[in-house]
């Protein structure tokens, strides 16, 4: 919540005057709140610091995989050039997140030490792995890439889920339209569905063009998302937007 200031330095004083402690109280302190249904904008570790802990049902999302990556069209992915924010984001989603939560994770195959070792480092535990198969390559070197990855991560003592999901999901093409990563609404849902309950929160720290956002909305879930291009905030914005009227 915003609190209107006073709208001159003389009304300021007075108020200071009438209302010392109240004042000084308010400029040390900042209570944590976690929004619901909604997208924020900025830096997501400066973000989820203002989260309160223990609050959030199940993380979904899809960082940079550290690969300088730039598509056909030469759109890049900010941040996906190094690793400073890695260990901090993650340390933050392993503190907003409820005990006995799950998180899944895209990353970078030639980078998964670096992510391995954040999730570790935090507090995480790997408990499973998932491949995305693609129709077509994103991209042929060495190989024909038609394939992304995930992991699944658990917080603490965790409950089996009551219908496992296979560690193999078709995943569709989006033409990357909204966002140069775009991921399918199709591919994410079944994660959504199987990891979290209907009225739980679920966070996407990396929210790009808001697969996940709406993936949980669909799904009768509250969501979460964190996005640090204001582009890509628009993006989101308006497409949840367009899916409340629709649902409407």
């Amino acid at each position: 919540m915003i609190v209107p200031g006073p709208s001159s330095s003389i009304e300021a004083a007075a108020v200071a005057a009438r209302q010392p402690e109240r004042i000084i109280v308010m400029a040390q302190f900042h209570a944590p709140s976690t929004p619901r249904n909604a997208i924020l904008s900025g830096d997501c570790v400066s973000l989820m610091r203002d989260l309160e802990r223990h609050s959030v049902d199940f993380i979904l999302t899809d960082p940079p995989y550290i690969t300088r990556y730039r598509g056909r069209d030469g759109r890049t992915v900010a941040n996906d050039d190094n690793a400073r924010w890695l260990k901090p984001a993650v340390r933050q989603m392993h503190r907003v997140l409820k005990p006995g939560g799950f998180m899944v994770s895209f990353y970078g195959w030639n980078k998964v030490d670096l992510f391995v070792d954040a999730w570790r480092e935090a507090g995480f535990r790997i408990v499973g792995h998932l491949v995305f198969r693609k129709r077509y390559a994103s991209s042929a070197r060495f190989l024909r890439y038609e394939h992304e990855q995930a992991y699944l991560l658990a917080k603490g003592d965790v409950t089996l889920p009551e219908k496992p999901i296979a560690d193999v999901i078709d995943f569709p093409y989006t033409g990357n339209r909204l966002h140069p990563t775009q991921k399918p609404v199709e591919a994410l849902t079944p994660l959504v569905e199987t990891f979290s309950k209907p009225g739980d929160l679920v966070l996407d720290p990396f929210c790009g063009s808001g697969s996940t956002l709406v993936a949980a909305r669909d799904l009768g879930r509250n969501f979460l998302g964190l996005e640090l291009s204001r582009e890509h905030h628009r993006t989101a914005s308006e497409r949840l937007a367009d899916a409340g009227r629709a649902a409407a």
